[in-house]
């Protein structure tokens, strides 16, 4: 069995991180969220890996993932020119993917507890398609599944007006090479995408088996501001253990799951976990709250951050509290107090202020 871990597109929900950086390079719990879904792949039991790029931040992604030795796996790359839907990503891999079948994941995705399981059942079940829902509050967003009483698919839409049912297409999919006849066999949908709702359809169509399994854990997508920092609030929670590498001076106070990375320097600060604060940063005279992560070479000085994402190589002094903030790489925010009660502003392309 191969993967196919999707990691093009454009990002624009995530703008302006992602004039700089793929979106599935954005960290969580400071490790790219692209990483989460190699792991997942490899945990499978999956050691042959493509994962299609874009031509925007393609090689970025090339450089974060290397040639995969990190995860003992082989890597190839996959261009795909245009975003032109997941079932036009799986054409464009059909090359690499072959006869074997496959794995294919969301590379901005997280499930909960990995998909070894669902692959193992995959192989005992022998379906031409098998697919991981999610009930959701609204199911006019995502792709829909209707199910028979036994788990079987019956029909799915994407992103229907009224949706038959409340269960989402999560993003994971595993596939025979029937999906490549299935595929040959559709044509864009109104969004100009060839939509990989409709490849499944048609291998209904065909008389095809397509299983499903509704998780019961959560499975979080991060191609939004808000969703990000709930993904990082959910790994942070879940997966941080406490580990001190760093340097805690006699006036600092650690509490609970704590990461400090090699490097880092706290001192005369308080750090509540869950916290994650990477290598050779400086916390100095602040307070660290839960769900924040702190990216490398960060400084923060006389300040209070929490429910964040700072990336790398920003600074933060005396900023009264900080929140639900995600700040990108080398920003600073900084408060000065010597001068009048004015806000002076130095802003890139779709930057958001709240103040």
């Amino acid at each position: 069995m191969k993967a196919l871990v999707l990691s093009g597109g454009k990002g624009t929900r995530l703008k302006p991180l992602t004039n700089t950086m793929a979106k599935q390079l954005v960290p969580v719990a400071n490790r790219p969220v692209l990483f989460y879904a190699l792991d997942q792949a490899r945990e499978a039991g999956i050691t042959d890996l493509g994962i299609i790029i874009s031509p925007e931040t393609g090689e970025w992604v090339k450089e974060a993932v290397g040639d995969g030795a990190n995860w003992q796996a082989r890597v190839t790359f996959i261009p795909q020119l245009a975003p032109a839907g997941l079932a036009h990503a799986v054409k464009t891999a059909q090359d690499f993917l072959g006869d074997s079948p496959f794995l294919m994941l969301l590379g901005d995705n997280i499930i909960q507890g990995g998909i070894g399981q669902f692959v193992q059942e995959f192989h005992r079940t022998a379906p031409a398609a098998y697919v991981l829902l999610k009930e959701v509050p609204d199911a006019r967003l995502f792709g829909v599944a209707e199910l028979d009483s036994t788990g079987r698919v019956v029909s799915l839409v994407e992103k229907p007006k009224e949706p038959k049912s409340n269960l989402a297409l999560v993003g994971a999919y595993l596939f025979t090479p029937r999906i490549h006849d299935a595929i040959s066999q559709i044509k864009p949908s109104w969004r100009g995408e060839l939509e990989i709702t409709d490849a499944i359809q048609r291998l209904l169509d065909m008389g095809e088996d397509v299983r499903s399994h509704v998780l019961e854990g959560w499975w979080l997508d991060t191609g939004k501001k808000d969703d990000l920092l709930e993904a990082n609030r959910v790994v942070l929670d879940d997966y941080l253990r406490r580990q001190i590498d760093g340097e805690v001076d006699a006036t600092s106070q650690v509490a609970g799951r704590v990461e400090i990375r090699k490097g880092a320097r706290i001192i005369n600060s308080t750090i509540r976990g869950p916290v994650s604060i990477a290598e050779d940063c400086q916390i100095v005279n602040s307070f660290i709250g839960p769900f924040t992560s702190i990216g490398a070479r960060t400084v923060i000085e006389d300040s209070v951050v929490e429910h964040s994402v700072i990336l790398d190589d920003c600074v933060i002094k005396q900023v009264a509290r900080l929140a639900d903030s995600i700040i990108g790489k080398s920003a600073k925010v900084i408060r000065d107090e010597q001068t009048c009660k004015a806000i002076r502003l130095f802003i890139g392309d779709d930057a958001r202020i709240e103040l």
